[in-house]
């Protein structure tokens, strides 16, 4: 009996577990290993990129993951997708823990969980046209029927603002802008569940940055796909996503609601993040917010601060700081925080990201 391509991806839909959410993290871990002396791995020597990370997404959601550079944030989309198996702790798909799953029973899981990369030239194949890339996906997961590919990626092409009749260029033919959408368009294939969008408008112009965003607001609302948004520009999040998790060091130090996050952080680096957000309102003449200026580095994520992570650059930090850390506990209006001291800025930080 020959099986259809329909009837295929059908299949290949994985059932959820009774009660469980579309995705959940719990304590996820990846530790890479550093090569000492004459490239021997030391034992102790791990770079702790991620370090303790619980998430839970539900159908159609959209959660911010941001964060200074080198906080793990890329690292943990990257698990998320099975990119990178992790050190420890749990991927659950629709209650499934796809964390140790060997490569051919992760084929199915690959077609829900898609990646969107943050450069759009380096995740393209500069060999292969347009068509190919896309085309691949559909043949791999078999979405169409052998030799039936061309009229399904002309669709995508089409769907993502491109001109169906150039999928036979090359991605070098192609802007920044142009090539990021053809980079959505290979995820879109295979009609996901998820997207890990890591930082997908970073590289490009501002006036780019727009489009590409309102394509993908566009997308979520038609396909109901969730989102796990990794990004710098805090404005960005605010205007696509439903909640913000907030990284520093490996860890999550502040979760929640959008608009409380953005209206009412408390721990201490969600506030000095925000405040250095540029102030719109001093444009209309209203005074410019408090600037929150962080002293020193980001500690080593191979040798992390004892305690709490981020003491040795906090002006709450105190001697229990040091000695305990803090666990993400509920606060205010659901909101989520790791701070002994965790309090609510004396003024609203919402007007600047307006």
């Amino acid at each position: 009996m020959t099986t259809t391509a329909t009837e295929s991806a059908a299949r290949s839909r994985i059932p959820a577990v009774p009660g469980a959410p579309l995705l959940e993290l719990r304590d996820l871990v990846m530790h890479f290993n550093v090569k000492g002396e004459g490239m021997l791995i030391r034992a102790n020597n791990k770079v702790r990129a991620v370090d303790g990370v619980s998430l839970t997404l539900g159908e159609g959601e959209t959660i911010g993951l941001v964060g200074e550079s080198g906080c793990g944030k890329s690292t943990t989309g990257r698990l998320i997708t099975r990119l990178l198996q992790p050190t420890a702790g749990q991927i659950l798909y629709r209650g499934h823990d796809i964390a140790k799953l060997s490569e051919p029973k992760l084929r199915p899981y690959r077609r829900e969980l898609q990646l969107i990369f943050q450069d759009p030239y380096s995740s393209l194949n500069p060999r292969h046209t347009v068509g190919t890339i896309i085309g691949t996906a559909l043949r791999v997961h078999d979405l169409v029927p052998k030799g039936e590919e061309l009229p399904r990626v002309r669709e995508l092409l089409d769907i993502v603002g491109l001109n169906p009749e150039h999928y036979n260029r090359y991605p070098h033919e192609f802007s920044g802008g142009q090539r990021q959408r053809i980079g959505i368009a290979r995820a879109l294939a295979v009609k996901p569940k998820v997207i890990v969008a890591d930082e997908p408008v970073s590289a490009l112009d501002v006036s780019i940055q727009a489009q590409v965003m309102n394509l993908l607001e566009d997308l979520r609302k038609e396909f109901g796909i969730a989102f796990i948004f990794i990004a710098h520009d805090l404005g960005v999040v605010r205007h696509f996503c439903d909640s913000v998790a907030v990284m520093y060091l490996g860890r999550i130090v502040e979760q929640g609601a959008r608009d409380v996050v953005y209206g009412a952080p408390q721990h201490p680096y969600t506030q000095a993040l925000l405040s250095a957000v540029p102030d719109l309102g001093v444009a209309r003449g209203t005074p410019p917010k408090a600037r929150i200026r962080l002293s020193g580095d980001v500690p080593s994520p191979i040798n992390p601060p004892s305690g709490c992570r981020f003491r040795t650059r906090c002006w709450k930090a105190e001697d229990i700081c040091a000695q305990v850390e803090p666990k993400l506990e509920r606060k205010a209006d659901g909101l989520l925080s790791a701070c002994h001291f965790a309090a609510p800025p004396a003024g609203s930080l919402t007007a600047q990201v307006d």
